[in-house]
């Protein structure tokens, strides 16, 4: 490294030099000392230590390369001709030093060091010798750049100056630049091999208080639903890792003090909210664990160790109504997804892709086991309930989303699990009696304007007993929604839904087919009091519940404050 300061005082040197000569009388005496200098250039580059150096330019030698009229005032200004006490007597570069005093004057002159953020060079205090060579070599750097772009021109008297301390700090320049490539070395390797134990804590807290009145869902006219006021609340700790920073671990903890269902006192899942995820007794739980890897810029693979959701990997087309859990969006279970999504009773593992043909296409495949840690009969990984998924997405315009949605489940509790309609659309067939299901949606997103929004979806699933026996029962499912973003007040959101939730529309058991139908409407206002605190009132009006015209009304009144920090 040494070798790069020395040549660099040469450049200033030859520069000079060749300014120096050019009012000679002699073109060809001229042309002789450029050879001169350019020769102890190349020797230069070879030399390790002060001695050498010292050795080939003496201070003589320097003054005879200047023209003799310069001379006397280089000597005056100067202090070559004092002596030079070793490197190794010296300790602390003092204020009253000698050598700060000249690197401060270059630094005045020349501007060859930036300073302190106030562009002011401290030469004040008191520096050690490596500190000093520093700043030297940093100012040595920046005027051979500066002489290479005819920036600036220096004066003999500077130039004597460089000499010198380079002189005098050999040592400490060779031992700097060592040190810089040891760094520079160092910083390759944690680069190429960085870990990051950095992990991003994001918490939400939702407060609900809701209300229902109505009557019971039992097929038994005029049994009026005994329910009081509730005042819920669940938190959730999301702790997110990245270990190449392009690679995400979630770790969410859960608590929550809310029965869901209104512990079970409408008689129906219909009336379930979005927030609802049970009862924990106000204790955390890890509610759940996903890993997601990119493989090159258009493939990422998800893992999921409990508690998995297909929609936590892919879209569902409903962004102002569906907050993938996080309790924004719909007041209902039934309107932030179809409820296709949902089928499979998943609390345990999974995995799945992601593959973006372009910024128009996407392909989303997963798969989703109940029981993929016990390793039983009609159990584990690939032998007890499972969920798997395909879906193709088309984004053809900014403002136009489609999705073609496919899910298979297979249930041995003979459980669709997905909650959100009859009692007999989730459990076809009878508890306990196995099944197997195909299911097929078709989602759309229309934003017709920055304030309007039309999004909506059908679901038809099919399914079959799993027990040698005969069976077959279609369910079918859809809503239509429209949201206002930025209804009054920008961030906020107004959102209307109506649809039906899932209805056994035919069954091979007669007696568990849904008689009559019944309808889902809803309305809710998102208001962002601050980045952190948002309110969202809602209702929700429940026409037939179960499906059945024997059902009185229900409706439903909730606030939810949700705490995001």
């Amino acid at each position: 490294m040494e070798k790069y300061f020395i040549l660099n005082s040469l450049v200033i040197t030859s520069t000079i030099l060749s300014n120096a000569l050019a009012g000679s009388t002699s073109a060809m005496a001229a042309e002789i000392e450029k050879v001169s200098v350019l020769k102890k250039i190349q020797t230069i580059k070879t030399l390790t230590t002060e001695r050498e150096v010292t050795e080939l330019f003496s201070n003589n030698e320097l003054e005879n390369l200047i023209p003799s009229d310069q001379t006397p005032a280089i000597l005056e200004d100067s202090v070559l001709n004092d002596p030079i006490p070793l490197v190794s007597e010296l300790s602390d570069v003092q204020p009253a030093d000698w050598a700060l005093q000249a690197l401060q004057s270059l630094v005045e002159r020349y501007g060859c060091i930036a300073g302190f953020p106030d562009n002011t060079y401290r030469g004040d205090q008191i520096l050690r010798r490596y500190e000093f060579a520093a700043g030297l070599n940093d100012c040595l750097n920046t005027l051979s750049e500066s002489l290479r772009n005819s920036i600036v021109e220096v004066s003999p008297e500077d130039l004597a100056k460089i000499e010198r301390l380079q002189q005098d700090f050999t040592a400490e320049l060779t031992a700097l630049g060592g040190r810089i490539e040891s760094l520079e070395n160092r910083l390759a390797e944690l680069e190429a091999n960085q870990f990051s134990t950095t992990m991003v804590l994001n918490t939400s807290v939702v407060v609900v208080a809701s209300d229902v009145t109505g009557d019971t869902a039992d097929g038994d006219a005029g049994t009026t639903i005994e329910s009081n006021l509730a005042l819920n609340y669940r938190t959730r700790l999301n702790f997110i890792t990245s270990f190449t920073g392009k690679d995400r671990l979630l770790v969410r903890l859960q608590s929550s003090n809310r029965v869901p269902n209104f512990n079970g006192s409408t008689g129906t899942n219909m009336t379930r909210q979005s927030f609802e995820v049970g009862n924990t007794d106000n204790n955390l739980t890890v509610n759940l664990l996903e890993y997601r890897v990119p493989v090159g810029d258009r493939l990422n693979f998800y893992l999921y160790g409990n508690a998995a959701s297909h929609h936590y990997y892919t879209t569902v087309v409903n962004p102002y109504f569906a907050s993938f859990g996080g309790a924004k969006g719909s007041p209902s279970r039934f309107s932030e997804r179809n409820p296709i999504y949902r089928i499979g009773d998943i609390t345990g593992g999974g995995m799945a892709a992601v593959y973006r043909f372009n910024q128009f296409v996407r392909f989303d495949l997963g798969y989703l086991a109940n029981d993929a840690n016990v390793p039983n009969a009609k159990q584990g990984l690939f032998n007890g309930t499972y969920s798997a998924l395909a879906q193709l997405s088309f984004k053809p315009a900014s403002n136009l989303e489609f999705g073609l949605t496919y899910v298979r489940n297979y249930s041995p509790a003979g459980n669709l699990s997905h909650r959100t309609g009859s009692t007999f659309s989730n459990i076809p067939f009878g508890a306990g009696v196995p099944l197997t299901s195909n299911s097929y949606g078709v989602a759309g997103l229309w934003r017709m304007n920055p304030q309007l929004s039309l999004s909506g979806w059908i679901g038809y699933t099919d399914a079959h007993r799993a027990d040698g026996i005969n069976g077959e029962a279609n369910m079918i499912n859809y809503a239509i929604n429209l949201a206002f973003p930025d209804f009054l007040k920008v961030g906020a959101v107004g959102g209307l839904g109506f649809g039906m939730p899932p209805k056994v529309t035919r069954n091979t058991v007669t007696e568990r087919e849904d008689p009559g139908t019944g309808f889902h409407l809803e309305a809710f206002y998102q208001y962002p009091l601050t980045d952190n605190l948002t309110v969202i009132p809602g209702i929700i009006y429940l026409i037939n519940p179960e499906h059945n015209q024997t059902n009185g009304d229900i409706f439903i009144g909730t606030i939810r404050t949700i705490f995001n920090f």
